[in-house]
């Protein structure tokens, strides 16, 4: 199966620049997506591990994070049939478009599935090339602006987790590995000092990929000016990739008993994207941008709990499959509402529930499920982090980590209220209704998924599922 969704797209990749037809990229995706999806389903059941390339393998751990990118690609996917359909461009460009996006998760799966921190480090840099094509694509000055801004930034951090792969590899002494099973066994004989440097370059670097404060500027450009499947890709999908590598380093750390310098590291990063969003979520004009904000946020919930540890480490991983199929639904209908209104600026919005009421409901339930509302599954994830720090004894954290993320929910609502209610301005109306004739179920649907899976995981997690989280936190 591994080895199924590693060669798959490179084949499709080569069929589709043979034959050069919107409609065959098109299906190439879709079909990539679908297989994606259901050779993941098949390794997180135990078949077909047998037989896998060097280098790549499953675990407890990097199961749930290809999982969660199986399923947003799949619902990405379904959503780009239409969203494909409707752009004026000519079958080249959306050739390239759909050979990117293939490339694009192609990365992603290399990242999470590398059992080498080279192979990562290597799958890392392939995320930033090919998703640059994609935030360009529009070829906007803002969008070219943010491409060159994303990999410049991100540029800087491939070569700052460099640098913390060679402190690693000096506190290694002789055993000169970066196979993570191998770092895991002989872990206890590193040098210390060395092995703190290099989780602090690693953290940055990776953290830079990962969207965490404040190493985060590529982050609301990008996601704001790339078309809304590519931001769902990579607010869901790539932040985790980034951030399961840190994962990785970390537990390094923590087989070495130099965790608490780590946990500490987490906490303060995490606090500090928190910090950032809080800020800046109150000057937002443009609501893909606001929605960039909130996963730097949700990122640095992450990076708090994988500090606390504990009971957290169970809400880190509910939280990573929250945020990634909320998130994804709330980008995607951003796009709903970019169709419609053929605008990303938020005054020049309003009454988006007598535009198409569809969409009104999904950006409201998208907030909803984002801002952890009862039945949310981030609701139960935040409460554990929130229950960790009262037994732990951080009071004061407590009390700044729930202030924050009241700043950061009202300042979302503000501009979800005002978008949806209201009434729409007569100079949108043609507009708007030209525009709703695009629409087909695909660009509902996805987010229907998505969102059912988050509301009702909320009210019952699964036996299975919650037997894989728990085995999953190990890997922490």
């Amino acid at each position: 199966m591994i080895n199924t969704i590693l060669i798959f797209p490179i084949i499709a990749c080569i069929l589709m620049g043979l034959i050069k037809k919107k409609a065959f990229d098109c299906a190439m995706v879709n079909v990539y997506a679908v297989l994606h999806f259901v050779a993941s389903c098949l390794l997180a059941c135990g078949i077909g591990k047998l037989g896998n390339i060097p280098y790549f393998t499953v675990d407890n751990t990097n199961i749930i994070f290809l999982l969660v990118l199986s399923l947003v690609f799949l619902m990405v996917a379904f959503y780009n049939s239409n969203y494909i359909r409707n752009l004026e461009y000519e079958d080249k460009k959306i050739g390239h478009y759909s050979f990117m996006i293939m490339v694009f998760v192609l990365a992603m799966t290399g990242t999470i599935l590398s059992s080498n921190l080279g192979i990562a480090w290597i799958f890392v840099e392939a995320t930033t090339l090919s998703s640059a094509y994609l935030i360009y694509f529009n070829k906007t000055k803002h969008s070219i602006e943010a491409a060159w801004k994303y990999v410049f930034i991100c540029s800087i951090g491939i070569a700052l987790a460099f640098v913390g792969i060679i402190f690693l590899n000096i506190a290694q002494g002789d055993i000169n590995t970066l196979d993570f099973a191998q770092l895991y066994k002989h872990a206890s004989a590193f040098d210390p000092f060395w092995l703190k440097l290099a989780f602090v370059f690693m953290l940055f670097g990776f953290g830079t990929k990962m969207g965490l404060a404040p190493v985060h500027y590529w982050l609301p450009d990008a996601h704001s000016e790339a078309p809304s499947p590519i931001s769902a890709l990579l607010s869901a999908t790539l932040l985790n990739s980034a951030f399961l590598v840190i994962i990785r380093v970390f537990k390094v750390l923590d087989i070495a008993q130099c965790d608490k310098w780590a946990r500490i590291m987490f906490i303060i990063v995490g606090f500090v994207s928190l910090f950032v969003t809080a800020v800046f979520v109150y000057h937002i004009k443009n609501y893909k941008r606001m929605l960039a904000y909130s996963s730097i946020e949700n990122m640095g919930i992450l990076a708090i709990g994988t500090g606390l540890g504990g009971a957290a480490l169970y809400a880190v991983v509910l939280h990573l499959i929250g945020h990634s199929l909320a998130k994804a639904s709330f980008f995607l209908t951003s796009g709903n509402v970019l169709e419609l209104f053929e605008t990303k600026r938020i005054k020049s919005i309003n009454g988006l529930m007598s535009a198409d009421n569809k969409t009104a409901w999904l950006w409201i339930l998208s907030f909803l499920a984002i801002c952890a509302f009862p039945t949310s599954i981030l609701f139960i994830s935040e409460f554990l982090i929130i229950k960790t720090m009262i037994m732990q004894g951080h009071l004061l954290l407590c009390a700044l980590f729930v202030l924050l993320l009241t700043i950061v929910l009202w300042g979302i609502a503000k501009v979800v209220i005002k978008m949806t209610f209201g009434k729409l301005s007569e100079d949108k109306e043609e507009t708007v209704r030209a525009n709703k004739k695009k629409f087909s179920i695909l660009m509902y649907l996805p987010q229907v998924i998505m969102l059912l899976l988050v509301f009702v995981l909320g009210i019952y997690i699964p036996p299975f599922l919650n037997s894989m989280i728990i085995l999953a936190t190990a890997g922490f």
